[in-house]
């Protein structure tokens, strides 16, 4: 009887299939597990007749053998399955993994874009590696302007015989205005963003990497009246419908008339407090005409065409919205910081 049960199993254990690890598991739980059907035979075997044992213990040997070996065939079946997708990275913690939030630039940046793609601007990207020509000369910097020495600029590569010819990481984005103008005829009315680059010390108020948006707008007629409406409806947009603004005289190689745009302090509405050192204005952006240097450099006539210009950092927009007080948590990656803006998109 004994050995009808063997035979019974033999042929059974032969057929066995498994679809993944868990099949494997049970078939081994159920064959060769203490509390198994093998086991269970061993049990009764101490009861064979003596002239019986040799030949039944043969058998069970022989079925307990084929059980072992089908079953980790299948499991090794499984496995090849189970990682023969070339994704399945096996490294990676079993833990879950938390679920990234987008950065507070990106947030930012995102929403300056909207804000002026809404006024009719339309987007550019220009080269992080560019050259002095883009950068500097078409943008009226002068020869020995401190912003073309290397304390300044990270240079790629210099050309004695040609400075035009230099090679480096743009300093800021006006080079992307260069670049379009210098392809395009008027109307142009563009919004420049990304990253730029420069020799700073790196620290809570300084890095030596930054981003900004440049805005450019070259057509018949463009007045200083433009400029301030559509910086006037940015700020409102950006920071509240309360939000004030003021233009200060200023410079800039690229622009006549120059100013920089101060908005009230979001934070006291203007009243005083620390955060704009108790004047009620925090300084935001730089804009001006364009100089008609730059128009004739690029190829457009400044008899026919005038323009303006604008540019802020991301940056400085960020932490007047969320007040980030260290320009260094942007770039560390540090995922405690970056789930604080979990809702701000």
């Amino acid at each position: 009887m004994i050995l009808d049960k063997i035979d019974e199993l033999l042929k059974e254990v032969s057929t066995l299939s498994a679809k993944n690890a868990d099949d494997v598991e049970q078939l081994r739980l159920k064959y060769l597990s203490k509390k198994g059907e093998i086991n269970g035979l061993m049990a009764e075997f101490r009861d064979v007749a003596k002239d019986q044992k040799k030949t039944i213990g043969i058998k069970l040997n022989e079925l307990k053998k084929a059980a072992t070996e089908k079953i980790n065939q299948l499991r090794e079946e499984v496995v090849t399955t189970d990682t023969g997708n070339e994704n399945i990275d096996l490294t990676r913690t079993a833990y879950p993994v938390n679920l990234g939030t987008r950065h507070p630039l990106t947030i930012v940046k995102n929403e300056i874009i909207e804000i002026f793609q809404r006024m009719g601007f339309t987007l550019y990207h220009g080269p992080e590696i560019d050259d002095d020509k883009h950068v500097f000369t078409m943008l009226n910097f002068a020869a020995d302007h401190p912003a073309r020495d290397m304390q300044d600029t990270f240079f790629i590569s210099q050309n004695p015989n040609d400075v035009t010819k230099n090679v480096l990481l743009r300093s800021h984005t006006s080079g992307d205005e260069a670049h379009y103008m210098e392809s395009h005829q008027p109307p142009i009315r563009i919004i420049c963003p990304g990253r730029v680059y420069r020799n700073e010390a790196i620290s809570a108020r300084a890095h030596c990497f930054f981003h900004q948006v440049e805005g450019l707008y070259v057509d018949k007629g463009v007045s200083f009246t433009d400029l301030k409406q559509v910086l006037l409806t940015f700020a409102r947009e950006m920071f509240g419908p309360d939000t004030k603004i003021r233009l200060r005289p200023s410079y800039f190689p690229f622009t006549e008339p120059s100013a920089e745009m101060d908005i009230s302090c979001n934070i006291c509405g203007g009243k005083g407090c620390n955060f704009c050192k108790h004047t009620g204005w925090v300084e935001i952006l730089g804009c001006g005409m364009v100089d008609p240097h730059d128009l004739a450099a690029c190829g457009i006539d400044p008899d026919v065409y005038t323009g303006y210009a604008f540019g802020m950092g991301v940056e400085r927009i960020t932490n007047l919205k969320y007040r980030v007080d260290d320009l260094r948590l942007f770039s560390e990656n540090d995922t405690r910081f970056l789930e604080e803006f979990q809702s701000a998109y």
